[in-house]
């Protein structure tokens, strides 16, 4: 050991100068550099099956692959804790995420001396896990010292340990299964190692959180536990897990996280002010080695530049796909051209303390969007406040459980949203949950004489009858609904949306719902107008999004309610420096 462990000894604060120079994102940690060399040595004699003359790991790899065998293996301290219990690695497609898997799972391995423990290589789907497990393999028939080591069980997919105990004399009986992933990965026992291919996959699936919470718990009680997760961007925004894992990796790396880590990250992404810019840099390919490890060896910049022509001619969608998955480049990060303008200041303008409660205690004057399509999309619902000379925008979504079951996709990125207090998903028997809860809260404005006496609350015009026939039924009077007519005759209200976020007079809550959808949406010229539309694959929804231009709309008519608060004090509020 160079020196002990300590708070912040994985971030890694110099990690875009060191991608830019071709050097690993790791920062400098006190490893044992006896076990370090060790497992190197293991991976470099492992040949490459799938590859004409069988190279070894030692001419195939990369540095960067040794660099997370060294810090993953080497990093058992005097006491046999695992330092470095986890790595998340967030690397480009076609970078040997597979082969390298493969390779990790030998090393394991071969590093274990306890008997009778059990690691797992879970593949997103079982087509991967089958091209995973037929890798480990070839690499074992490949090499003679493997092949009298090991067992393997085609049928079962698994791999045994046969060496002998140096301490017993009976076979180490060790197994490394690879597995699809679904719950039956933790099924009879708790692996003491293992590898996960392709997190942002796997994040789609509604029990994923379980399962690899599962796994970290099981290996709780495991001090030499090692959990290493290889992955690509999602080619849609980040959800669940995923989203989690990913976040969480850049704050230790950012050293915003320093206590009691045991995840080391090793992202291959460009900086957020590069994925992000509206001129979107990352387009010219001075900025791609810097994300590709493996440069020169499975991919080439040329291949990726035909590639890059080809999707960029296709479609804006094709393009956004083609970047997050060779680029690393987040989705909905990365598209600032066809984004909707208003998403460049969105964030600057969150105020988090300006929920309805805020709105209807501050504001004069209030006017209501509603916005919603068929049973698989969401009922989306805008309160937009007007306070003196400065709007407040807060917002709400429902969704029946049946967008569950048809955008399975979209399940854990909803499941997020609803605990985040912004969504609600109606179960069984709530079929008119939505509507209820959504007229609750405009009655409540009403009832506040925060409502003008006509257009109040603006509707798109399909869909809405049962809404109409709820508001009604509350008392909310007919001259207060509005038709907002959409597509390009609400061009007013979203370029002056985008206006009062730039110059800082609309502010918003800063709800997760809302951002997720400002995200999504695309815009379209038609003409001398704008459309917003879903952005990238479609499945991103932004009916809340439209429900506030919905009310911007009637906003901009100027309104006035049936009575008015004291403004007194309005400068003073701490809420409105923004």
């Amino acid at each position: 050991m160079s020196a002990p462990w300590g708070p912040g000894a994985f971030a890694c604060a110099d990690w875009w100068p060191r991608l830019q120079a071709g050097q690993t994102p790791i920062p400098d940690l006190p490893l044992d550099d006896e076990l370090a060399g060790i497992a190197v040595d293991l991976f470099d004699k492992i040949r490459v099956p799938d590859i004409p003359g069988q190279p070894t790991m030692a001419e195939a790899a990369g540095e960067w692959i040794r660099d997370i065998v060294r810090a993953a293996f080497g990093s058992i301290d005097g006491a046999g804790n695992r330092q470095v219990g986890e790595v998340l690695c967030l690397v480009p497609k076609k970078n040997a995420k597979t082969t390298n898997a493969a390779a990790l799972g030998l090393v394991a391995l071969q590093m274990n001396s306890t008997p009778n423990i059990d690691g797992v290589i879970v593949g997103p789907t079982q087509e991967v896990a089958e091209k995973c497990f037929a890798q480990m393999s070839a690499m074992i028939a490949a090499d003679e010292w493997l092949s009298r080591r090991f067992k393997v069980q085609e049928h079962k997919k698994t791999i045994i340990d046969i060496f002998p105990d140096p301490a017993t004399g009976r076979p180490l009986n060790a197994k490394l299964k690879v597995k699809s992933f679904d719950p039956s990965v933790v099924t009879g026992g708790i692996p003491a190692f293992a590898i996960l291919d392709e997190l942002h996959v796997m994040a789609a699936r509604h029990y994923a959180a379980r399962v690899i919470g599962q796994i970290r718990g099981g290996m709780i009680t495991n001090p030499a536990s090692l959990l290493i997760m290889i992955t690509t961007q999602s080619e849609e925004p980040p959800v669940g897990i995923f989203r989690d894992e990913l976040e969480y990796a850049r704050r230790v790396r950012d050293g915003e996280v320093v206590d009691h880590v045991r995840m080391l990250p090793v992202l291959y992404e460009l900086p957020e002010e590069i994925q992000a810019a509206k001129d979107q840099p990352w387009r010219d390919p001075q900025y791609w080695p810097a994300v590709l490890p493996n440069l020169g060896r499975s991919i080439t910049l040329a291949r990726l530049e035909g590639d890059y022509h080809k999707a960029r001619e296709t479609s804006e969608e094709e393009l956004a796909r083609w970047a997050s998955q060779h680029l690393n480049i987040q989705i909905g990060m990365g598209m600032g051209t066809k984004g909707w303008a208003g998403a460049l200041y969105w964030e600057r303008q969150a105020q988090p303390a300006q929920d309805l409660e805020w709105i209807l205690q501050n504001c004069e004057v209030c006017t209501v969007g509603v916005d919603g399509g068929g049973m698989d999309d969401l009922l989306g619902l805008a309160v937009l406040g007007r306070r003196g000379a400065r709007w407040h925008l807060w917002n709400a979504a429902w969704a029946h459980s049946v967008v569950l079951e048809r955008r399975k996709k979209l399940a854990p990125l909803l499941r997020d949203l609803e605990r985040d207090d912004a969504l609600t998903i109606c179960g069984e028997g709530e079929e008119a949950r939505d509507v209820a809860e959504l007229v609750a809260i405009v009655k409540r404005i009403f009832d506040a004489d925060l409502l003008p006496e006509r257009g109040a609350i603006g509707l798109d015009p399909e869909g809405v009858a049962a809404i109409v026939d709820a508001l009604e039924g509350e008392g909310i009077p007919a001259d207060m609904l509005a038709s907002v007519s959409q597509g390009y005759k609400l061009t007013g209200a979203i370029k002056g949306t985008e206006r009062k976020l730039f110059d800082k007079s609309l502010s918003h809550a800063g709800q997760a719902l809302m951002a997720w959808c400002v995200a999504n949406a695309k815009c379209e010229a038609r003409g001398n107008a704008v459309v917003v539309t879903k952005a990238v694959s479609g499945a991103g929804k932004i009916d809340p999004l439209m429900a506030a231009f919905n009310a911007v709309s009637l906003m901009s008519l100027n309104p006035q309610a049936t009575a008015r608060v004291d403004l007194d004090g309005f400068l003073a509020n701490p809420v409105l420096a923004i």
